[in-house]
């Protein structure tokens, strides 16, 4: 049920947390990453392991960034040494397992989006073997080692590439070739993400990084003054750097749907990512710090309290992210060399269209973020 609630991060909120409550924090999503990493071990040889293999990747992944968050933003409190040599190993974990999850929801949205704009409801066919050609002929083109074509083993702890025979509508020519580059590219690219991540579950860096964190499950290297430390007052300032972050955003022409803002640039031959995207990015990130920074203080609480506003700001931010990295993948496939007009031309309307997204998901922040925030048990 939906009710008020005080920041546990403020004054209010009850006795002051203490290391002790950041060391059980931190035990506790140690113990999750341990418990993780058994699932994905013990599903991935499995007949039927795909679905708990990439579960258990997902909850390597969560638990990941909830121990580096909070290394980051209570850093005082730690051993500062052990910080800056766990916090860079657990985001290579966490990216190097994002990876191909990313490429997998990136393909799916902008044919969706193709599809969505043709006005069809169904994926066009390829003939039968057309998906691993393209990906090995990507990959000869690209310079790389051919890609098999066979299934990755279900012991990957990831998902497994899914087939593209799904069935299909009707779409004009231009998109209908549009699509299959995207899944061509994208393809190769998540393939190559696979074989990246299971290279990296096997390495002797991440065995040393999951050794680290087994130590971390039962001794956490807190610094003698943080038994009796305050954690409110770090957890504030990742609040206020979160504060900060959106006060620079531009919310009033957010607010405002419809604005075309996120088009500006649109048609610049620069290969970067939009400098304006930056900063939206920027606050996804220390929304997250700040929210991680509140299950911390929260203790035993924090899987009981959510806020709602931040949690529908994070969605909304996410969105952002998505739509950003689908702009900008249509627009690199736009750049392929000798492609027929009619499909260049659909990807820049699909481009147009993520761009829309964009500025669609700047305006669902900006909603959220002036809502009052509500909790939920």
């Amino acid at each position: 049920m939906a009710q008020q609630h005080l920041d546990p991060t403020g004054p209010l909120a009850g006795p002051a947390p203490t290391g002790d409550t950041l060391a059980g924090y931190l035990r506790a999503q140690a113990t999750e990453f341990l418990r993780a990493l058994r699932l994905h071990r013990e599903t991935g040889s499995g007949a039927n392991g795909a679905e708990g293999s990439v579960e258990a990747a997902r909850a390597l992944r969560r638990s990941a960034r909830r121990i580096s968050a909070s290394l980051h933003t209570f850093q005082s409190l730690l051993d500062t040494d052990w910080c800056e040599g766990m916090r860079p190993e657990l985001a290579w974990v966490s990216g190097t397992l994002a990876m191909e999850h990313a490429y997998t929801a990136r393909l799916e949205r902008l044919l969706s989006a193709l599809h969505r704009l043709s006005g069809s409801t169904a994926l066009p066919a390829e003939p039968a073997g057309a998906a691993e050609a393209g990906v090995a002929a990507g990959s000869r083109a690209a310079g790389a080692a051919p890609v098999p074509t066979r299934a990755a083993p279900r012991d990957a702890g990831l998902r497994t590439p899914p087939a593209s025979t799904t069935e299909r509508g009707n779409l004009t020519v231009g998109a209908a070739k549009a699509g299959a580059l995207l899944d061509r590219q994208l393809t190769l690219a998540r393939t190559r993400a696979h074989s990246t991540a299971l290279q990296a579950l096997g390495s002797s860096r991440f065995h040393a990084i999951a050794d680290k964190v087994a130590v971390l499950a039962s001794e956490v290297p807190l610094t003698p003054a943080a038994t009796t430390a305050d954690l409110r007052p770090l957890a504030t300032a990742a609040k206020d750097r979160l504060t900060d972050a959106v006060t620079a955003l531009p919310l009033v022409t957010a607010g405002n749907p419809y604005n075309a803002a996120a088009l500006i640039h649109g048609l610049s031959p620069d290969t970067v990512p939009h400098p304006q995207d930056a900063p939206w990015h920027q606050v996804r990130l220390l929304l997250r710090l700040h929210r991680y920074a509140r299950e911390a203080v929260s203790g035993p609480k924090a899987n009981a309290v959510v806020d709602l506003r931040l949690l529908s700001a994070g969605q909304a931010l996410n969105r952002h992210r998505d739509a950003s990295e689908a702009a900008a993948a249509a627009a690199q496939a736009a750049r392929t060399p000798r492609i027929a007009p009619a499909t260049a031309y659909a990807l820049g309307v699909l481009h147009a269209d993520q761009r829309h997204e964009v500025e669609a998901a700047r305006f669902a922040f900006q909603q959220a973020w002036q809502k009052e925030a509500v909790s939920t048990r």
